[in-house]
Protein backbone atom coordinates (compact mmCIF):
# COMPACT_ATOMS: atom_id res chain seq x y z
CA UNK A 1 0.00 0.00 0.00
CA UNK A 2 1.28 3.30 -0.87
CA UNK A 3 1.36 6.06 1.56
CA UNK A 4 -0.06 8.91 0.65
CA UNK A 5 1.96 12.76 1.27
CA UNK A 6 -0.14 16.10 1.33
CA UNK A 7 0.88 19.29 1.54
CA UNK A 8 -0.89 22.32 3.51
CA UNK A 9 0.77 25.81 3.10
CA UNK A 10 -0.31 28.97 3.76
CA UNK A 11 -1.82 31.44 1.85
CA UNK A 12 1.46 32.78 0.92
CA UNK A 13 3.31 29.80 0.63
CA UNK A 14 5.57 30.40 3.80
CA UNK A 15 4.59 27.99 6.14
CA UNK A 16 4.02 24.51 4.98
CA UNK A 17 3.00 21.06 6.67
CA UNK A 18 4.36 17.82 4.77
CA UNK A 19 2.01 14.84 5.98
CA UNK A 20 2.46 10.93 5.32
CA UNK A 21 -1.07 8.77 5.85
CA UNK A 22 -4.39 9.62 6.92
CA UNK A 23 -4.76 11.97 10.02
CA UNK A 24 -6.20 9.68 13.44
CA UNK A 25 -9.19 12.13 13.35
CA UNK A 26 -10.64 14.96 11.84
CA UNK A 27 -12.70 17.65 14.25
CA UNK A 28 -14.73 19.64 12.78
CA UNK A 29 -14.97 22.82 15.88
CA UNK A 30 -17.63 25.24 16.53
CA UNK A 31 -16.35 27.44 19.49
CA UNK A 32 -15.73 30.96 19.03
CA UNK A 33 -12.21 31.19 19.40
CA UNK A 34 -12.30 28.75 15.90
CA UNK A 35 -14.95 31.34 14.63
CA UNK A 36 -12.35 33.80 15.22
CA UNK A 37 -9.46 31.94 14.30
CA UNK A 38 -10.59 31.38 10.75
CA UNK A 39 -13.43 34.08 9.98
CA UNK A 40 -15.83 31.55 9.26
CA UNK A 41 -18.59 29.68 11.58
CA UNK A 42 -16.44 26.91 12.34
CA UNK A 43 -13.30 25.64 11.80
CA UNK A 44 -11.36 21.73 10.55
CA UNK A 45 -9.08 20.48 11.87
CA UNK A 46 -6.82 17.15 11.12
CA UNK A 47 -5.20 15.26 13.35
CA UNK A 48 -1.11 13.39 12.73
CA UNK A 49 0.87 12.26 15.21
CA UNK A 50 3.79 14.26 15.49
CA UNK A 51 6.32 12.06 13.89
CA UNK A 52 4.01 12.02 10.35
CA UNK A 53 4.50 16.11 10.02
CA UNK A 54 7.24 17.69 9.19
CA UNK A 55 7.21 21.40 9.55
CA UNK A 56 8.66 24.08 7.63
CA UNK A 57 8.47 28.34 7.44
CA UNK A 58 8.76 30.78 10.30
CA UNK A 59 5.78 31.47 12.08
CA UNK A 60 4.50 33.45 15.05
CA UNK A 61 3.05 32.01 18.45
CA UNK A 62 -0.33 32.59 20.08
CA UNK A 63 -1.10 30.57 23.02
CA UNK A 64 -4.73 30.43 24.64
CA UNK A 65 -6.36 28.88 27.36
CA UNK A 66 -8.46 26.30 26.68
CA UNK A 67 -12.04 26.94 27.97
CA UNK A 68 -13.21 25.91 31.51
CA UNK A 69 -9.52 23.97 31.77
CA UNK A 70 -5.79 24.65 33.00
CA UNK A 71 -4.50 23.64 29.57
CA UNK A 72 -3.33 25.68 26.86
CA UNK A 73 -3.17 25.65 22.39
CA UNK A 74 -0.77 27.36 20.78
CA UNK A 75 -2.06 28.16 17.10
CA UNK A 76 1.22 28.60 15.24
CA UNK A 77 0.54 31.17 12.24
CA UNK A 78 2.45 32.98 9.04
CA UNK A 79 3.98 36.38 9.95
CA UNK A 80 3.68 37.47 6.33
CA UNK A 81 -0.23 36.62 5.56
CA UNK A 82 -1.57 35.34 9.21
CA UNK A 83 -2.91 32.00 7.89
CA UNK A 84 -2.84 29.88 11.01
CA UNK A 85 -1.75 26.57 9.76
CA UNK A 86 -1.54 24.26 12.82
CA UNK A 87 -1.39 24.16 16.27
CA UNK A 88 -0.19 21.87 19.53
CA UNK A 89 -2.99 21.24 22.46
CA UNK A 90 -1.48 20.66 26.08
CA UNK A 91 -4.71 17.52 25.91
CA UNK A 92 -3.11 15.73 23.10
CA UNK A 93 0.65 16.09 23.14
CA UNK A 94 1.80 13.42 20.14
CA UNK A 95 -0.27 15.38 17.78
CA UNK A 96 -0.31 18.51 15.54
CA UNK A 97 -3.51 19.67 14.55
CA UNK A 98 -3.76 21.15 10.96
CA UNK A 99 -6.34 23.44 9.66
CA UNK A 100 -7.44 21.35 6.72
CA UNK A 101 -8.58 24.17 4.51
CA UNK A 102 -5.00 24.52 4.08
CA UNK A 103 -4.18 21.19 2.26
CA UNK A 104 -6.82 22.09 -0.44
CA UNK A 105 -7.75 19.19 -1.67
CA UNK A 106 -11.61 18.27 -1.84
CA UNK A 107 -11.26 14.67 -1.40
CA UNK A 108 -9.78 15.48 2.23
CA UNK A 109 -10.77 13.16 4.77
CA UNK A 110 -14.52 14.07 6.32
CA UNK A 111 -14.60 15.08 9.84
CA UNK A 112 -15.11 12.05 12.47
CA UNK A 113 -16.47 14.06 15.45
CA UNK A 114 -17.98 17.55 15.89
CA UNK A 115 -17.34 19.66 19.18
CA UNK A 116 -18.96 22.84 20.96
CA UNK A 117 -21.82 22.40 19.21
CA UNK A 118 -23.31 25.07 21.92
CA UNK A 119 -21.68 27.56 19.45
CA UNK A 120 -23.20 26.24 16.22
CA UNK A 121 -24.80 28.86 13.99
CA UNK A 122 -28.56 27.87 13.83
CA UNK A 123 -28.24 28.16 9.75
CA UNK A 124 -25.81 25.20 9.53
CA UNK A 125 -26.83 21.52 9.78
CA UNK A 126 -24.45 18.90 10.02
CA UNK A 127 -24.58 15.33 8.81
CA UNK A 128 -26.32 12.86 11.78
CA UNK A 129 -23.82 10.10 11.55
CA UNK A 130 -21.25 12.17 12.88
CA UNK A 131 -20.69 12.22 16.71
CA UNK A 132 -21.51 15.49 18.12
CA UNK A 133 -20.80 16.94 21.55
CA UNK A 134 -21.97 19.97 23.31
CA UNK A 135 -18.56 20.93 24.50
CA UNK A 136 -14.89 19.40 23.76
CA UNK A 137 -14.70 15.78 23.39
CA UNK A 138 -11.70 14.73 25.64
Amino acid sequence: MVTKTRVARCACGGVTATVEGEPEFVVLCNCTHCQRRTGSPFGVGAYFAREAVTLAGATKAFVRAVDGTDRTLTNQFCPECGGTLYWTLDLRPKHIGIAAGHFADPDFARPTRIVWEQHKHEWITFPPDILTFPQAAT
